[in-house]
Parts: C-alpha cells; sequence; structure tokens
C-alpha cells in the first residue's frame, strides 16, 4: 500500500520528472544544492521515480518508509488519513535532508480542486490545514484551503508535520518545466512566477512565511533536459 508503479511518461510533467530523475539528475541536483546553500561536494540521490522500480511514487507511510524517516514526535496517521499526496519525486541528501517534490509542466496542473475525503477524514484534514494555516499566520478560512488549491496546500501542510512537528530536515520542492509545448506549458520562468504569486495570494500566504525557506520554486528548461540526457558527469546550471 502506497507504491504506485507508473508507466514510462510519454508526455507532460510524468515525462520530464523521469527523464530528469533517472538521465541527468545533476541537473537538478546541482538547483538544489544551490537553493539549500550546500556545497558542491554534497551528494542526493534519488529515491523515486526510478526506472529499475518502476518509476514507482509514492504516498502515506511508504513515503516515509521510501526515505527512511520515522516520526516519532507526531505520527502520519494522527496529522492526515490514508490517500494523502502522492509524490512526484523523493530524495535525500548525504547530510540528511529530505526533498518531497511536486511537479508541473503547465499552468492547469495548479488549478487542482478541493478534498473528496470523507467527513471523518475531512476533520482531520481540517484540524492540520488550521495548525499549518495558525503557524504560517494565514487567517484565511481554512475551508478555502481545502477546496481550492488543495494541492498546493496539503503539500505546505505535510512540510509542517516534517520540519515542525518533528524536526526532519526536509524541504518542498516545487518543479516547475519550462517550455513544454506539447502541454502547451509556460515558455519563461516569469510565466510561472506570475502563476505562483497568484496562489499565493488566493491562500493569503506571504512570500516570507516561516517555511519559506523550505519551499524551493524550481525551475528546468525541458529543452536542458532534452540536452542533458546520456552526458556523463556535471551539468551546469544556465
Amino acid at each position: 500500500m502506497g507504491r504506485f508503479p507508473q508507466p514510462e511518461g510519454q508526455r507532460g510533467s510524468l515525462k520530464w520528472i523521469q527523464l530528469l530523475v533517472n538521465d541527468c539528475p545533476e541537473l537538478i541536483n546541482e538547483w538544489l544544492r544551490q537553493a539549500c546553500g550546500f556545497s558542491s561536494d554534497t551528494q542526493i540521490s534519488w529515491l523515486s521515480p526510478i526506472r529499475a522500480d518502476q518509476f514507482a511514487e509514492y504516498r502515506d507511510q511508504a513515503f516515509l518508509d521510501r526515505l527512511g524517516i520515522r516520526l516519532d514526535k507526531h505520527p502520519l496517521r494522527t496529522f492526515w488519513p490514508r490517500r494523502g499526496p502522492q509524490w512526484d519525486a523523493l530524495a535525500r541528501s548525504d547530510r540528511g535532508d529530505i526533498f518531497l517534490v511536486e511537479s508541473k509542466a503547465h499552468v492547469g496542473e495548479i488549478q487542482f480542486g478541493g478534498t473528496k475525503a470523507s467527513t471523518r477524514s475531512a476533520s482531520l484534514i481540517g484540524a492540520s490545514l488550521r495548525a499549518t494555516q495558525s503557524y504560517l499566520r494565514v487567517h484565511t478560512d481554512v475551508d478555502y484551503w481545502s477546496r481550492i488549491l488543495y494541492q498546493y496546500t496539503n503539500r505546505l501542510a505535510h512540510l509542517y508535520l516534517l520540519r515542525v512537528l518533528n524536526d526532519v530536515p526536509v524541504f518542498l520542492v516545487f518543479l516547475y518545466f519550462v517550455g513544454d509545448k506539447d502541454m502547451y506549458g509556460p515558455s519563461t520562468q516569469e510565466e510561472w512566477k506570475s502563476a505562483i504569486q497568484v496562489v499565493k495570494g488566493v491562500l493569503g500566504v506571504s512570500h516570507h512565511h516561516r517555511l519559506s525557506r523550505h519551499v524551493l520554486d524550481i525551475f528546468i528548461s525541458v529543452d536542458q533536459i532534452k540536452r542533458g540526457r546520456g552526458r556523463p558527469g556535471k551539468q551546469h546550471l544556465e
């Protein structure tokens, strides 16, 4: 339970995240080192989606097990019901830092509807979203967080669970692919940043909230991935 093998991606974010992680991981690793202030020799290992693991994606207890994380202070089951976020990619560094990745290839993927949880599950979700909002000093109605842009808010809540409630050194990575013409995705970082600004504005999340240092917006061109595939050695930022 919680492990979901995926087909080989043919288009969109599924395609690009698989190619990036398996064929040119240094392209994103270098971005992560730079964004987190890590030294250039910090090693980052990708645990999902891996070709030898059927490109599996993970959620619920399975994603914690895959990363080797134990939540002794505040267990996942007391914070979120089953069928929680299914992570597009998972990684950890040799320092012990954890990376939870949500990837997008076009703006429509941001516009994800609300929770369809049962009444009992919705109660637990609401309590956890309220706790996250309180920590971030957000005053928007919690029902709004569970109905609008829910995919963003539930990921943010899991960052709060791991980093604040359990002291796990985790980073939440929103990975935006630039230039996916097949999906009519944004052709520039600026287009993505405009959409992200709208998301944060709607949710009442400031750009410098208490977890902002641990939320990374990373932009990678699909052309960089095409060029980087099969190249040995270190990829370089453009």
